[in-house]
């Protein structure tokens, strides 16, 4: 009897339990309203750290909506109930705002909202006036941050190098944006001498980051920890390099065990795979790499479709070497690692089965860089070479020429005034490498920012359904208008891949095919609004499931989204690879075969020539690197548990005291009464005589 009576009391306190938890999950989310949005992130590097960090529990302010700069002087001065929370549109977000608001210090700003209201936007660019300003080959030459006429992002404002003692949070959906101002409207925007003494509408954001300091603290913090079984605090910035060769290569010799130098020539065609932003998971940089990056692809494709076979050439060894680099945004991490495998004999990886690369088989350098205006478009060179000069007389011979009818004046620019490009890497280890650096004049106002997008680049996506895979004729446009983005990127790249066939065959090209622009229309339709689109399709495993999302380009760390490099991968295997239409399925499993759905999703077994190369800095390679030296890159990542954020009512100054208050005289209460009952208790509680004790025993 008496054990069932236990059951029944252990099943009775289980269901209070559950029906209390219950109630209180109920209440809690009458409380708080959910925010979804882009958090600002911690990394760092080897000097200092850079970005946001909420504190240990989430931070929390009181909402205050920015409309003019002149909103900012209520949360400068002494506000009444601090800490707050500004919610600012992009147009006032600005490097002397935000630095106002990091003077102002944790008392009275806590969390700093980025609302997504662009009507009065201009600009918005948070990168350097001059981006990777050191680790370029000058720093003065190069760039002058200090003249606008003489840098690489003349409307930057270095933001994204700041380090900033409270969260900033980006809410892109307009109806969670009125959702904010109705609750500060509702509760915050009026009577503001009364807000100690009332309830006002509130934000919590968590956002904490482990890191701290800078690289080398961190390092060593997460080695130290690591080796007592503990987990990380960041993590090296690393991603993959993907590269492919215009006709497949030899493999080396088997059973040598010593390096077998080639004799091979490349022209190495090279462009930015990545791009960065502020906010985690947010940002296309549309028009700061990935217009190079189309007009690469591009040539990559019209080239291969071009050239005769490689024996038939007049020099047989002669090839060319694509290679997208990632990571460049943050101190070139892609071409750093390049340079130095090749340096150490270890590119293109010894698993390839492949003989290395060294910089003596690297003819010339071709990098594409960033792209603003196809019309200002020059050819950069540190040191005139009599080949570098060839290229760039062919390259005009075919931008001027009247048969194609692209109407561009291609210069020429010999100085010290590099584009910060991937070609920095090589220059830096020899400013006599033979590199053309393709780069425009900056227009671009949003370069490295979330508002990089489709707008920035106007593109419209055509929706063809033609056969990408073709080439195009002269005058055949596809239905685009002549100052579309994906004709100016067909234009653009005709160039560079007659300029390259000529070079290669030793012959003017003198066909009637271009590009094609449906390819360029499919390529940015993939990077810039759902990778679940044709070109992606043609490039996968026969019935992949692809998301609607465009690629994440952002580098991340290992174990982090690697889907551009993946997709990169996949893409330029399929463009650059020759049909082998006598294979099995069953039989085309291994590399350098590969399977692809094809344009007509009936599958088809191609051989390739693309593969990875790490892009992880030499520095976290080399024992004892002094991170100070800033002869590589040093970025890492901090690592963080969760982003939320929720907006809630929080009580005024006056109730929290009045309940902190209330909680203190119920306690001294208590305790007073368990004295009084402790001291008085044998009078409280006489002890029962044995009879008693017996009946109920």
């Amino acid at each position: 009897m008496e054990k069932r009576l236990n059951a029944a009391a252990i099943w009775l306190l289980i269901l209070l339990y559950g029906a209390v938890t219950a109630q209180g999950e109920r209440t809690r989310d009458k409380m708080y309203e959910p925010i979804g949005g882009a958090s600002c992130f911690r990394r760092l590097n080897g000097t200092h750290q850079t970005g946001c960090s909420s504190t240990y529990s989430g931070s929390v302010g009181v909402l205050h909506l920015i409309n003019v700069e002149a909103d900012l002087e209520f949360l400068l001065a002494s506000p009444p109930s601090p800490p707050y929370a500004p919610m600012i549109p992009p147009h006032l977000f600005t490097r002397n705002n935000l630095m106002r608001l990091k003077e102002a210090g944790p008392r009275n700003i806590s969390v700093v909202l980025l609302i997504n209201r662009t009507n009065q936007m201009k600009q918005f660019s948070h990168e350097l006036n001059c981006p990777n300003q050191y680790s370029n080959l000058n720093n003065s030459e190069t760039c002058d941050a200090s003249n606008p006429a003489n840098n690489w992002n003349p409307w930057g404002t270095g933001l994204l190098h700041e380090d900033f003692p409270f969260p900033i949070y980006y809410i892109a959906d307009l109806d969670q944006v009125k959702k904010l101002e109705k609750c500060f409207e509702d509760f915050n925007n009026f009577n503001y001498e009364t807000h100690a003494l009332r309830s006002l509408c509130a934000v919590e954001v968590k956002s904490f980051m482990s890191a701290a300091v800078n690289t080398e603290v961190c390092m060593r913090r997460t080695n130290f920890i690591n080796n007592l079984g503990g987990s990380k605090y960041c993590d090296p910035l690393e991603g993959r390099n993907v590269y492919a060769t215009l006709y497949p290569r030899k493999p080396a010799a088997e059973n040598n065990t010593e390096i077998v130098h080639t004799n091979e020539k490349f022209i190495l065609v090279s462009c930015r795979l990545d791009t960065a932003t502020m906010f985690d998971g947010v940002g296309l940089g549309a028009m700061d790499s990935l217009v190079g990056f189309a007009v690469f692809t591009q040539v990559a494709h019209l080239l291969r479709q071009l050239v005769p076979p490689q024996s038939s050439l007049s020099d047989s060894l002669r090839n060319v070497l694509f290679v997208t680099f990632n990571g460049e945004s943050y101190d070139y991490i892609g071409s750093q690692r390049f340079v130095y495998d090749m340096e150490n004999l270890h590119f293109p990886p010894e698993s390839t089965g492949r003989p290395p690369i060294t910089f003596d088989n690297i003819e010339l350098m071709l990098d594409i860089g960033t792209l603003d205006d196809i019309t200002t478009i020059k050819l950069h060179m540190l040191y005139g070479t009599s080949l570098a000069k060839e290229i760039l007389d062919q390259v005009n011979n075919y931008a001027k020429s009247p048969r194609y009818g692209f109407n561009l004046n291609i210069q020429g620019e010999l100085s010290a005034h590099i584009p910060p490009t991937s070609a920095q890497s090589f220059l830096r280890r020899d400013q006599h490498f033979p590199v053309l650096i393709m780069n425009s004049r900056p227009t671009n106002k949003y370069y490295h920012s979330i508002y990089d997008d489709v707008v920035n680049v106007d593109f419209t996506y055509g929706n063809t359904s033609k056969d990408f895979t073709q080439l195009a004729e002269i005058n055949d446009f596809k239905t685009f208008k002549a100052d579309s983005l994906q004709m100016k990127v067909r234009n653009v790249s005709s160039i560079l891949a007659f300029a390259l066939y000529q070079r290669l065959t030793g012959k003017e090209y003198t066909g009637t095919k271009v590009a094609n622009p449906v390819l360029s229309d499919e390529f940015l339709y993939c990077f810039l609004q759902s990778a679940d689109c044709p070109l992606f399709k043609a490039a996968s495993y026969p019935g992949s499931q692809l998301t609607n999302l465009p690629p994440m380009r952002y580098i991340s760390v290992l174990g982090g989204s690697q889907e551009s490099s993946g997709y990169t991968y996949r893409m330029l295997g399929y463009l650059l690879s020759q049909t082998q239409p006598h294979i099995p399925q069953e039989n085309c499993t291994d590399l350098p075969l590969h399977y692809f759905a094809g344009f007509n999703n009936i599958g088809e077994c191609r051989l390739t020539t693309q593969n990875y190369s790490h892009a992880l800095s030499p520095a976290f390679l080399i024992d004892g690197y002094d991170w100070s030296s800033g002869n590589y890159s040093t970025w890492t990542e901090s690592t963080w548990s969760q982003f939320s954020a929720r907006i809630f009512l929080r009580p005024s100054n006056v109730h929290q005291v009045t309940t902190l208050s209330v909680g203190i005289v119920v306690l001294i209460i208590s305790f007073c009464l368990v004295y009084i009952i402790s001291s008085r208790s044998e009078v409280l509680f006489e002890d029962l005589p044995a009879s008693n004790a017996a009946l109920f025993g």
